[in-house]
C-alpha cells in the first residue's frame, strides 16, 4: 500500500511537472492584428498596412519561445493617398518592380532564436521570406497579456526589390531608401 501512495505520488509531481514545462501554442487572431508599413524616398514617404494571413505564438509557460506568421502581400495597401494616387502606388508596389505579388502572394516570417531581455522583451532572431527569398533579420517583441508589438527594419534589396535604390542606379533624387519599418501588433 505504501508503495502504491509512493509511485502515485511520483506520477502527480511527474505529470505536474511536463503539464508546467510544455509549450502551449497560441493563434494570432488575424482581424484584430496590424502590420503597418512605412517607406522613405528623397523629400517624402508613404504609410499604409498590409493583412496578415495566419499566424502562432508559441510559449512555454508565460516566456515566448517561438512564433510562425504569414502576410497576405496581395493586400498591401497605401493609407497616406487616395484617389487615382493611391491605385497607382498600390499597383506599383504589386507588381514586378517591387513585391510581384502574383508570383509570390504570401510572405512569411519564422522565429529561430529567442532570448529574453526583460521581463516581457525578447530579442528575437528570425528568418523572413519575401518573394521566396529567406533572409535572417533580428528584432525586438514586447509580449504582454494578449498583446505583442514588434518593429522591423527589413531591407528590401536582400528581396530582389531594388526599383528606386541608390545602390542600383536610381538617381539622387529619385531616390527610394532601401529599408522599410514594419509595426507589427499581434493580438493572441
Amino acid at each position: 500500500m505504501r508503495n502504491l501512495k509512493s509511485i502515485a505520488l511520483a506520477l502527480v509531481l511527474a505529470l505536474g511537472t511536463l503539464t508546467a514545462t510544455a509549450q502551449t501554442s497560441k493563434k494570432v487572431d488575424a482581424s484584430k492584428s496590424k502590420v503597418l508599413w512605412l517607406a522613405k524616398k528623397v523629400g517624402g514617404q508613404h504609410n499604409g498596412d498590409i493583412k496578415l494571413k495566419e499566424g502562432a505564438l508559441i510559449f512555454k509557460g508565460k516566456e515566448l519561445k517561438g512564433g510562425n506568421f504569414t502576410v497576405d502581400m496581395t493586400s498591401i495597401n497605401t493609407t497616406d493617398l487616395q484617389g487615382e494616387w493611391k491605385g497607382k502606388l498600390d499597383g506599383h508596389l504589386k507588381n514586378d518592380d517591387f513585391f510581384a505579388v502574383e508570383k509570390f502572394p504570401t510572405s512569411t516570417l519564422v522565429f529561430k532564436k529567442i532570448g529574453k531581455k526583460s521581463a516581457n522583451t525578447y530579442a528575437v532572431e528570425a528568418d523572413l521570406t519575401i518573394k521566396g527569398i529567406t533572409n535572417p533579420i533580428t528584432f525586438d517583441i514586447v509580449a504582454n497579456k494578449g498583446v505583442a508589438n514588434a518593429t522591423l527594419m527589413v531591407d528590401r534589396t536582400k528581396y530582389d526589390v531594388k526599383y528606386g535604390s541608390k545602390n542600383f542606379g536610381a538617381l539622387a533624387d529619385k531616390a527610394i531608401d532601401d529599408e522599410f519599418e514594419l509595426k507589427v501588433q499581434l493580438k493572441y
